[in-house]
């Protein structure tokens, strides 16, 4: 059983073979050679950080079923400067499109030692920004984006840090390294 811990960079797909009819992007097939593995959920190409892949259908199914409530960290930086009282619509659940969200764990944190992005996140003097640790446990297309801008702090950067007990600590952008598979 393989399970693989990848830091994927902004603007890679995060499947292995390109879109047929979309622009030429990079894949996870730029970076990672390993035969019959597959990503255990997705990131959409203008997100980063930590990606799993492996080879087992039953810790697929564990990483992404949602009945497993599996929790995700992501480090967030949103446009506005919320209080508390404005983070409570995440910490409560929010109704999106598709229906509640279950409750999310929400903190301001300082800004995080990451590399730069490229490209780098647009900032305007007149308007403020802040960080976010955000942690959810299910996963809907978008969902952490699609919570923050129902919350009136629309996402600037977005950066999934944990998954479980699997961390992205100590891997760069396009780096990747073997998993542990003991717990999930």
């Amino acid at each position: 059983m393989a399970l693989i811990l990848f830091n994927k960079p902004y603007g890679v797909l995060c499947q292995f073979s390109p879109e047929p009819n979309g622009p030429p992007r990079q894949t996870l097939a730029d970076f990672i050679e390993h035969p019959g593995i597959y990503p255990a959920g997705r990131l959409d190409h203008d997100s980063e950080g930590l990606v799993l892949l492996t080879d087992d259908g039953r810790l697929q199914a564990r990483i992404t079923d949602p009945r497993f409530k599996l929790a995700k960290t992501y480090l967030v930086q949103v446009e506005g400067d919320p209080d508390d009282a404005a983070l409570e619509p995440l910490r409560r659940g929010l109704m999106l499109k598709d229906g509640p969200t279950l409750p999310a764990d929400v903190r301001r944190i300082d800004p995080p030692a990451l590399w730069p992005r490229d490209p780098p996140v647009r900032f305007r003097k007149s308007v403020p920004d802040c960080w976010l640790e955000l942690t959810i446990r299910e996963g809907r297309n978008r969902q952490v984006r699609r919570m923050t801008a129902a919350a009136g702090l629309p996402t600037l950067r977005l950066l999934r840090w944990r998954i479980g007990e699997w961390t992205l600590e100590g891997l760069a952008p396009g780096e990747w390294r073997a998993g542990v598979t003991a717990r999930a």
